[in-house]
């Protein structure tokens, strides 16, 4: 009885069963589906590397803050 289980997808709203479709047909919902995988986890670490990115750069201008400071101070000392 769970042999004939169908797996329906929907393209376009319109569903179809991929055990009925041709193989050409099962290997381009695989690539579309592997792809939208590869483009969800391209975004999840765009989104890393952004935050790393901003991150190295407050610090960068922290960094160049405190050292205009220092430099600020030590002039109005001298």
């Amino acid at each position: 009885m769970g042999k004939d289980k169908k797996t329906p997808i929907t393209i376009n709203n319109k569903e179809y069963v991929i055990e009925d479709m041709t193989d050409e047909q099962k290997t381009l919902v695989n690539h579309s589906v592997d792809l939208s995988r590869k483009i969800d986890s391209m975004k999840f670490n765009l989104d890393q590397l952004n935050v790393g990115k901003d991150t190295f750069v407050r610090l960068l201008e922290e960094s160049l803050n405190k050292q205009d400071s220092d430099v600020e101070e030590a002039e109005v000392i001298n």
